[in-house]
């Protein structure tokens, strides 16, 4: 009966001594190398197996440490806004949602930003980020499990940005009440550059700046 290469295969890795007993087969086995057409010995082509194996361990490895930055950074990023929103919130309660949104902006280089919250207290009830939304953009962002993040195909809070055609691509961050769980705004960060905000991205750090968000200006809704 002849040998399929899955017969030899499975003989080879279970009777590893006979490597052993042949030694010389090491040598003399000839293989086409993947790095050019000589022929190396078994063990060579082995090597140079091994040798794949370590510059995609390193490349893995490189770009682990270079996420390793990126989120550190962010980290001290967010760090630092955290501080200038509670800064922030002692002054003047209706100037909270445009300075959040100042020190955000500088604090992540960001073109554009939009905020809206429901329900405001009668005091705000006329200001900028209490007014202009619809019922329907405020089920969208009460049905957001998460942030939206990609490109901007004419969302209604597009609009809410100073120029919505310069919007390439977004991240809508839902805000929620601390103490209700119910949704209480909508936070839109923007950028003219389609790969800024990509739907392959992580979150993790949209949900941090919307649960300091949150936190920051519930003091303005209506109770």
């Amino acid at each position: 009966m002849e040998l399929s290469e899955h017969d030899l295969a499975a003989y080879l890795a279970a009777n590893p001594e006979f490597f052993e007993r042949h030694a010389e087969l090491l040598t003399t086995v000839q293989l086409q190398s993947p790095h050019g057409n000589r022929a190396v010995s078994l063990q060579e082509r082995q090597m140079e197996m091994l040798r794949d194996k370590m510059r995609t361990l390193e490349h893995r490895l490189a770009a682990m440490m270079r996420n390793a930055v990126d989120n550190e950074t962010l980290a001290g990023k967010l760090l630092l806004w955290a501080r200038d929103v509670m800064l922030a919130q002692q002054g003047a309660p209706e100037q909270l949602p445009q300075t959040l949104q100042d020190t955000l902006k500088s604090a992540f280089d960001l073109p554009m930003t939009a905020l809206k919250l429901w329900p405001v207290r009668e005091a705000f009830a006329a200001l900028d980020f209490a007014t202009g939304v619809s019922e329907d953009a405020k089920t969208f962002a009460a049905s957001l499990a998460a942030p939206f993040v990609g490109p901007n195909p004419g969302f209604e809070a597009a609009h809410w940005l100073p120029d919505a055609q310069m919007a390439q691509s977004l991240a809508l961050i839902p805000l929620q009440n601390p103490h209700t769980s119910m949704c209480m705004g909508l936070l839109v960060l923007a950028s003219p550059d389609s790969q800024r905000f990509t739907a392959d991205m992580g979150t993790d750090f949209l949900n941090l700046i919307s649960q300091l968000a949150s936190a920051a200006l519930v003091g303005l809704l209506a109770h």
